[in-house]
């Protein structure tokens, strides 16, 4: 039988029924891989697939990778979170241009420490006529992400409320998915109308819609991540959206959809969300050891070496004194254990003067490469451009300035990852979840195990596709095929002319 099962398996779109050597019947419909998540969420972002290429920061979710996603009918977010307002206008005019009307999305992740960057990222993004962002790493709600949301928002002439800018919310925690499944807080509501950026009208039918359209439970994943496994995770924000949206009695079509983020990186993963009830997924680590990231050749050679359990925990720039950690590789660099240190040390002491000698020659020599006086300049002229109140702080606070000087380190260790500077290796800062392990077991042996023909839109397709034959493959177990048979069909990635082959040869339709 296992040739037929095979073949039948493979073929996912079109329709077979299969006989066991005792005789019994088996039926598998099409499963093409659109029908894969929900349709509201495609239908909604005017996409082909429920696949989203998910922000990663400093552009490493880059221009090009956005626009190959768009091309292959998904959706790519742009991951502006650490660049200049510059630098983000200057990307949404490139994607503009080149997707003309395609959607896209921009990332607005959450600054504690910089909340004028954050607000002004979101007004950046109001005035550019962007209509979708991911909002990311929040803590809570805050004016920016609120005032992006309700911007614009109006009823059409059937009564309905329109809402022009949409909201992706990625979340790991019952707390802070919570306030986006809700309507804005009337207080919110109420100083933007007092500040004169919205209307009362617009406030109260701000009222009766929720914060996020889409909340992507965000499980163990690379970044800023709680870890979560995603068996519970997915599940708990599902029954969550399920209580508050009945409670709050939205109309059908309000219903926030819940995808799925962290670990998806193999069709078995995406199949696993999707039988969860996934409306979409949403990939990360695996995206960054692609040609289109904004990453180096250098970072998507070691992420091609990585294995699951070459992951740390790390201190996140953006939050370090909060204690707020990042997710990151250690295959091959030693960011992990400084950047573990920094902490340790800004734990310990009150000021740089106070740390050791030994520990500060040390950083001196190999992790600053500069004199502590000539960082702390360097560190002091980044901030009078970007925010000069960490300054003026810094000057009567020595902790805080003790802070700056090593989050300038955790900063730019990031950007030298993405520049490829092989002299700072063992300083790189490379995002990455145990994802990017599983995707390389599973692409050994295929094209895919090359770093450079790691394309963004084959990657995904080969999970689609992949997940695809899973379901396939789980219809069979049901309907009582041979367990050991049905183990031994296996997809395997492959190149986009085979891949595209299968998906049109199917005798379906």
């Amino acid at each position: 039988m296992r040739p037929n099962l095979e073949a039948a398996a493979l073929d996912v779109n079109g329709e077979h029924e299969l006989k066991t050597a005792e005789g019994r019947r088996m039926f598998l419909p099409r499963t093409p891989l659109a029908a894969l998540g929900d349709a509201a969420f495609r239908e909604a972002h005017g996409l082909k697939f429920n696949y989203v290429a998910g922000a990663m920061a400093n552009g490493i979710a880059s221009v090009e990778l956005v626009v190959a996603m768009a091309q292959a009918g998904m959706l790519g977010i742009f991951g502006a979170a650490g660049l200049a307002p510059k630098a983000v206008a200057a990307a949404i005019s490139r994607l503009k241009r080149e997707l003309e009307g395609r959607t896209f999305g921009v990332n607005l992740i959450h600054s504690p420490s910089e909340p004028h960057v954050e607000d002004e990222i979101s007004r950046l993004l109001v005035r550019e006529g962007v209509r979708l962002v991911e909002a990311s790493a929040f803590l809570r709600l805050t004016l920016p992400i609120v005032r992006y949301r309700v911007a614009g928002i109006h009823r059409d002439a059937a009564g309905r409320i329109v809402t022009p800018n949409k909201v992706i919310a990625k979340v790991s925690r019952v707390e802070i998915a919570t306030p986006f499944l809700m309507p804005p807080p009337r207080a919110m509501l109420q100083q933007l109308v007092d500040a004169g950026e919205i209307t009362a009208a617009e406030a109260e039918l701000a009222a009766e819609v929720p914060v996020a359209d889409d909340l992507t439970a965000e499980a163990d994943s690379g970044g800023h991540t709680d870890n979560r496994p995603a068996l519970a995770l997915i599940p708990t924000m599902i029954a969550l959206r399920d209580r508050i949206a009945e409670a709050a009695g939205y109309p059908a079509e309000r219903w926030p959809r819940v995808g799925a983020a962290g670990g998806i990186a193999t069709p078995a993963a995406a199949a696993a969300a999707f039988a969860m009830g996934a409306a979409y997924v949403v990939t990360g680590s695996v995206n960054q050891a692609c040609v289109e990231s904004g990453s180096s050749d250098l970072v998507r050679g070691m992420l091609a070496g990585a294995k699951q359990a070459d992951v740390a925990m790390a201190p996140a720039a953006d939050m370090f004194e909060m204690g707020v950690k990042v997710q990151v590789l250690k295959h091959q660099t030693m960011f992990p254990m400084r950047a573990a240190k920094l902490y340790e040390l800004y734990s310990k002491h009150r000021a740089l003067d106070e740390i050791p000698t030994a520990e500060r020659e040390q950083l001196e020599k190999q992790w600053f490469r500069a004199p502590m006086a000539e960082v702390w300049e360097k560190t002091r002229a980044y901030f009078a451009a970007r925010d000069p109140a960490q300054i003026e702080r810094a000057e009567r606070d020595p902790k805080h300035k003790m802070a700056l000087v090593f989050r300038s380190y955790l900063g730019q260790s990031s950007h030298w990852a993405n520049a490829g500077l092989e002299d700072r290796k063992f300083d790189f800062q490379i995002w990455c979840g145990p994802a990017m392990g599983a995707f390389n077991e599973w692409a050994r042996g295929t094209h895919l195990e090359q770093p450079e023909a790691r394309c963004v839109a084959n990657v995904a397709r080969n999970i689609l596709f992949g997940a695809a034959v899973q379901v396939r493959l789980n219809m069979l177990r049901l309907q009582g095929a041979p367990a050991a048979e049905v183990a031994m069909v296996r997809f395997r990635p492959q190149p986009d002319d085979e891949l595209m082959r299968r998906l049109e040869s199917g005798s379906g339709g």
